[in-house]
């Protein structure tokens, strides 16, 4: 509920956003994005620990009073993943939207939690997501960036007192249930999403569609 000023975008700045959009670097994207949000509110934010979602919000509020209000999108109806249809989406309407089911910690067992901290920018910043990279191996190195601390019982292992191996070893030593909890985590956290629904011109079928993130924003 913090109030931040920030102004819109410079015609320099929009330049590069334009060319960013055409680039298949998601790494240099997002240090793109970082940039233009640290220079649009005036150093006034940690950029770089600031929560995704926030930082997702602040991007597309200077967006809108930068290029206009409105995107257009082509979206892919889902009952033949086949159509698409030309939407018009008003990105000032576009919220983070809460889950009431989404929980910090994770029960490993009766007496062992885990607690685990929302991603921020920097935690995704240098991650590779090509299309080549694993999704396993991207929920478990953002986990272990996550974890801010382990109980077992009454005893409390703060991400200070373990190192990276150890971590690392612990999370890899998890079963698959509980890589599911932790699945749940990252999927019910807070998220830039907006619901619109279109009828598919082919079958004729209504169709709801969930757009999430940035990248649905601007696809």
């Amino acid at each position: 509920q913090e109030e931040v000023k920030y102004r819109p975008f410079l015609v320099k700045e929009q330049k590069i956003l334009m060319i960013l959009q055409e680039s298949e670097n998601k790494k240099d994207i997002m240090n793109g994005m970082i940039s233009l949000v640290d220079g649009c509110t005036f150093g006034a934010l940690n950029v770089a620990q600031m929560p995704v979602f926030d930082f997702e919000y602040i991007f597309l509020k200077i967006r809108c009073k930068s290029v206009g209000e409105t995107a257009e999108l082509n979206v892919l109806c889902p009952d033949d993943e086949q159509t698409r249809v030309p939407i018009t989406v008003n990105l000032d309407e576009i919220d983070v939207q809460l889950n009431n089911e989404h929980s910090k910690i994770i029960d490993i067992s009766e007496k062992i939690k885990m607690i685990l901290r929302w991603p921020a920018v920097k935690d995704i910043e240098n991650m590779n997501f090509d299309a080549s990279s694993d999704l396993v191996d991207h929920v478990m190195e953002l986990t272990q960036k996550c974890v801010t601390e382990i109980t077992d019982g009454d005893k409390i292992y703060n991400r200070s007192d373990m190192s990276e191996k150890e971590l690392s070893e612990f999370i890899d030593m998890l079963s698959p249930d509980i890589f599911e909890k932790i699945g749940d985590f990252f999927e019910t956290m807070p998220k830039l999403t907006h619901v619109v629904n279109v009828k598919n011109p082919n079958t004729n079928k209504d169709n709801e569609i969930v757009l999430q993130g940035l990248e649905n924003f601007f696809g």
